[in-house]
């Protein structure tokens, strides 16, 4: 029949790019959507899935009958689990026990078999998706790893679709475009693509609060990653796909942001949207707001709304989570309004010497690291008196060698609530605004406000 397909593969790509009106009012730029959720599996996660495959078969490791292997938020798996049913291989996913029902149900519909491991387990534990992942290649016979996070063919795949395909549709007419970033592999091949035919395109990441980029960006460092709920993008390691050097910002949103902005899309702008694209759309307006130029700005909307039904569009799974709840702790700006004293910083170069006659002078007992302006780290009398104890520094290191990571950016407008979940967790927080550091906030200075308001509400 003239016009039909020869598989559900071929109908993959050439996804709509739309404006977007009630959502980018609050801003000058022109903000513009590319629905990659209207890909045949559900997602941009096709493009690389079907490289992934095509290259492996190229190279003769995988062979006809044999199993593909991956370790996936759903989105990869729904891609490869496509792909494979046309090409006639057998499926092996693990994912992490947060994500949707609707993801396992999806992808056991094709006849994959679903292993679901812990989340909140570090990377290199033997329980991790990326660790079962690895076993199940080696105990299945004639099976490959798809390994998306270090997999070449997921950029590349990028770069000879995904880009091509939005330099065409835009006609070069693109001044920033806004990207997830989970495995890298988007950001990177979008980025490195776009940048080649005009390097003034800027290419902005959103990450998740949690995720390890938004800090590793920022300064540099390797902070501590913590849980999260939105799925699919934010990581708690630095995967092989992810090339930095492409990016020229990077903003963060919160779990409710991410919610919240999901539900406004579809109510306010009619696209059904999952949760990555309604992190991507709170980026995208996040940083035209910090910009505050008139710009023609592509966000990449990675899935839909289909797999997120019984969490984001169930209000009493939000409600569960407080995600419905208003704000009712305050902000970080108004924690920090609490605060007396000056803020002290130290020069990276400078000498554990001068940082400790520095410390003593101001009566202070940590004090936040820069380059410039820019967040290196954090270093503390703990950290000092373990370097010098522990023979690992001497009065002429550099701070810089015996900073610590174990702090968190937030920004002024973040909620107050979030100090108390990193203060749980050992952290300190560095507040930062425009790319200006703002002040150190500790457990006291939290513990001062709440007393405030309490006293404030009798």
């Amino acid at each position: 029949m003239k016009g039909a397909l020869n598989n559900i593969l071929e109908a993959m790509g050439n996804t709509p790019i739309v404006r977007l009106n009630s959502l980018a009012d609050e801003v000058s730029s022109n903000i513009f959507v590319k629905c990659e959720f209207l890909n045949p599996g559900g997602s941009i996660k096709d493009r690389p899935a079907l490289q992934i495959i095509k290259d492996y078969e190229d190279s003769g490791e995988l062979k006809p009958g044999g199993t593909i292997v991956e370790a996936t938020s759903g989105n990869t798996g729904m891609g490869l689990a496509m792909a494979a049913a046309i090409r006639g291989y057998k499926c092996i996913f693990v994912m992490p026990d947060k994500m949707s029902n609707e993801k396992i149900l999806a992808l056991r519909a094709f006849g994959a078999r679903v292993m679901v491991t812990p989340t909140n387990v570090e990377p290199d534990d033997p329980r991790s998706y990326y660790c079962v992942a690895r076993k199940a290649v080696e105990e299945t016979p004639g099976a490959i790893l798809a390994n998306q996070y270090h997999n070449p063919s997921n950029p590349k795949s990028h770069v000879l679709s995904t880009g091509p395909e939005i330099w065409e549709q835009t006609g070069g007419e693109l001044d920033a475009v806004v990207i997830c970033m989970g495995t890298g592999g988007t950001v990177s091949g979008i980025g490195k693509y776009l940048k080649s035919k005009n390097p003034e395109i800027k290419v902005v990441g959103v990450d998740p609060m949690g995720s390890i980029y938004y800090d590793y960006f920022h300064t540099g460092k390797l902070t501590p990653a913590f849980s999260y709920k939105v799925e699919g993008f934010g990581e708690d390691f630095l995967p092989g796909t992810m090339d930095f050097s492409v990016l020229d910002d990077v903003v963060r949103v919160t779990d409710k942001e991410s919610f919240l902005w999901t539900r406004r899309l579809v109510r306010e702008e009619g696209i059904l949207g999952g949760g990555s694209s309604g992190s991507a759309v709170c980026g995208a307006i996040r940083w035209a707001q910090k910009i505050n130029q008139s710009l023609n700005i592509l966000v990449i909307l990675p899935d839909g709304s289909s797999r997120y039904l019984s969490k984001i569009f169930d209000d009493a799974w939000m409600k569960e989570n407080g995600y419905l709840d208003p704000e009712s702790g305050g902000t970080v700006a108004e924690v920090m309004s609490r605060r007396k004293n000056n803020l002290y910083t130290v020069n990276k170069d400078a000498s554990v010497r001068e940082v400790i006659d520095m410390m003593k002078a101001h009566e202070v007992s940590q004090v936040p690291i820069l380059d410039g302006t820019r967040i290196r780290g954090l270093v503390s009398e703990v950290d000092l008196l373990t370097a010098l104890v522990n023979g690992g520094a001497t009065e002429e290191t550099p701070v810089d060698k015996v900073a610590s990571t174990n702090f968190a950016i937030l920004e002024p407008n973040n909620s107050a609530a979030l100090l108390g979940e990193l203060f749980t967790q050992g952290r300190t927080v560095i507040v930062q605004d425009a790319g200006q550091i703002q002040g150190v906030l500790t457990k006291i200075d939290l513990i001062d406000y709440i007393s405030h308001r309490l006293t404030n509400a009798s």
